[in-house]
C-alpha cells in the first residue's frame, strides 16, 4: 500500500505546512508554492507507479476554481486513487471519498475559493503597503495609494499628544481636547490614538503585522517611544490617580495598616484657607491611623529623593544601554540596505516583481518590530538623571503636575512609618 501527500501553499497567505501533519506512513510528499507544478508531477508519477491513497488538507487546494478541482478529482478517480482530506474529514481508509460526494461539497468549495480570493487581494495590498479597506483614521484622508494628512484634524491629534507628553495624564488630555476643540472622545479612544501605529507613519493590518514608514506620521519616533513609556508607568497606578492634580496621588501608603492613602481637603467655615491631608482609605486598626499634612509629606519626599536616589542609582547594576541600542540600530540599517537592493535585483531579473514585493514586505515588518524593540529601551542614562533631580531647587521650581510627572518616573511607593506621634518616610524606587 502506497500513500502520498500533497499541499498547496499561497505564499501571500501562509507558510508551507510542517511535514509532521501527514504522519509517519507517508511515502512521498509533494508541495506547491504559488503554482501547481508539483500537482501535475504527482499525476504523471501516479500514471507510471500506482498509488493507493492521496492525503490533502482540503479539496480547495486542488485548484483555483470549482471546475479545476472537479477535473483533478476526475483524474484521481480514473487512476484509482483514494482521496482523503484531513482538515475537512472527507474520506478515510475505510470509507473513501466517492465521486458522487462532490455535488454536496460544491458550495463549500465555492465559498472557500471566494474567501481565498478576498484574502489574496488583501494580501497583495499588504505586500504593496496599501492602506487596509475602510474609512481613514481621524487625522488622515485616503489618497491614491496611502493615507494623506488632513490639515483640519491632524493638528487636533498633535495637540492631544503634546498635552499627554507634558502632563502624563490620559484623562486630563481627553478633558483638554473637549474643552479646547469641543471634540469629545472616550478614554479608550484616546489611548487608541496614543498607541495606534497609523499616527506613527506605519500601517497595522488585520493579521497583526506592522509595516513601517508607509505615510507621513503625526508623531515622531521619539514622541512615540515616550508615550509607550508613560503608558507603562501609569499602568502600575490606581485608576484615575494618573490625572490627579496633586503630585503624590496614588503613591503614598501607610506602613502600619497597609492601606493606600487618599488626599483630603478641608476648609474652615467662612475662611478661604484650605488644609490638605493624606489619610488612609481603609484603615483596619483601632484607633485608626491619623491623617498627615500633605505639605509635610511632600517636603520630606523631595528631601529623601535628593538624598536616596543618587545612592540607589550608584549601586544599581545597569546594563550597557548604549551598546544595546547600537546593536538594534545596526540591525535596522542592515535590513534597510537589503531593502534598497531589491529594485536592482528586480531589474536584473534575479527576482520577479511578486517575489521582490513579498520580500520587501517581510523586511519592513521586521524593521517595524526592531523599532518597537528600540523604543522600549530607556531613552537616557539613569545616572545622569539622578544627578539632576538630586538638587532640591529642581523640585521647588516645578508645578504640582510637573512634580507628579517626575515622581512617577522613579518612585513606586512612598510608605509612612509611624512611631507614636512621629512618622518618617521610606521610598521604594521602581528599579
Amino acid at each position: 500500500m502506497t500513500t502520498i501527500a500533497y499541499a498547496y501553499t499561497d505564499p501571500l497567505l501562509e507558510s508551507p505546512p510542517d511535514r509532521s501533519i501527514w504522519g509517519s506512513e507517508v511515502d512521498r510528499i509533494y508541495q506547491d508554492l504559488g503554482d501547481r507544478q508539483q500537482l501535475e508531477q504527482l499525476l504523471r508519477d501516479c500514471q507510471s507507479a500506482p498509488i493507493d491513497y492521496l492525503l490533502i488538507r482540503q479539496l480547495a487546494e486542488l485548484g483555483d476554481t470549482v471546475q479545476a478541482v472537479s477535473d483533478r478529482l476526475t483524474a484521481l478517480e480514473t487512476l484509482g486513487i483514494t482521496l482523503i482530506a484531513i482538515h475537512e474529514e472527507i474520506g478515510s481508509t475505510d470509507q473513501p471519498l466517492r465521486r458522487s460526494d462532490l455535488g454536496q461539497l460544491l458550495k463549500a468549495i465555492q465559498d472557500t475559493q471566494r474567501q481565498r480570493r478576498l484574502q489574496r487581494g488583501h494580501a497583495r495590498n499588504r505586500v504593496k503597503a496599501l492602506p487596509p479597506p475602510g474609512k481613514a483614521p481621524y487625522g488622515y484622508r485616503r489618497g491614491k495609494d496611502r493615507y494623506i494628512l488632513d490639515r483640519s484634524t491632524a493638528p487636533v491629534i498633535k495637540d492631544f499628544v503634546e498635552h499627554f507628553l507634558l502632563y502624563g495624564s490620559l484623562r486630563g488630555s481627553v478633558r483638554y481636547l473637549e474643552k479646547k476643540y469641543s471634540k469629545k472622545i472616550s478614554v479608550s479612544t484616546g489611548k487608541r490614538w496614543l498607541t495606534s501605529p497609523v499616527y506613527r507613519g506605519d500601517l497595522l493590518y488585520g493579521t497583526g503585522e506592522v509595516v513601517s514608514d508607509t505615510h507621513a506620521p503625526i508623531l515622531s519616533r521619539e514622541e512615540a517611544a515616550q508615550i509607550d513609556r508613560l503608558l507603562r508607568r501609569n499602568r502600575r497606578l490606581a485608576p484615575r490617580t494618573a490625572s490627579a492634580p496633586r503630585s503624590l496621588a496614588g503613591l503614598v501608603s501607610c506602613a502600619q495598616c497597609q492601606s493606600p492613602m487618599t488626599i483630603s481637603r478641608v476648609t474652615a467655615w467662612g475662611k478661604a484657607q484650605e488644609y490638605v491631608y493624606l489619610r488612609p482609605i481603609a484603615c483596619s486598626r483601632q484607633p485608626k491611623c491619623r491623617a498627615v499634612a500633605y505639605q509635610q509629606v511632600l517636603e520630606q519626599t523631595i528631601a529623601r529623593v535628593c538624598e536616596d536616589l543618587p545612592r540607589a542609582v550608584a549601586v544599581l547594576q545597569m546594563p550597557d544601554m548604549t551598546s544595546r541600542k547600537q546593536g538594534v540600530v545596526a540591525q535596522i540599517a542592515a535590513k534597510e540596505k537589503i531593502l534598497a537592493q531589491l529594485p536592482g535585483l528586480t531589474v536584473s531579473g534575479v527576482l520577479d516583481g511578486e517575489t521582490a514585493d513579498l520580500r520587501a514586505y517581510k523586511i519592513r515588518t521586521e524593521i517595524a518590530a526592531l523599532r518597537s524593540q528600540l523604543a522600549q529601551l530607556p531613552p537616557v542614562s539613569l545616572q545622569a538623571i539622578a544627578q539632576t533631580v538630586s538638587i532640591p531647587q529642581f523640585w521647588l521650581d516645578l508645578s504640582e503636575s510637573e512634580r507628579r510627572f517626575y515622581f512617577r518616573e522613579f518612585i513606586e511607593q512612598i510608605q509612612i512609618k509611624r512611631a507614636g506621634q512621629e512618622w518618617q518616610l521610606e521610598l521604594l524606587f521602581i528599579f
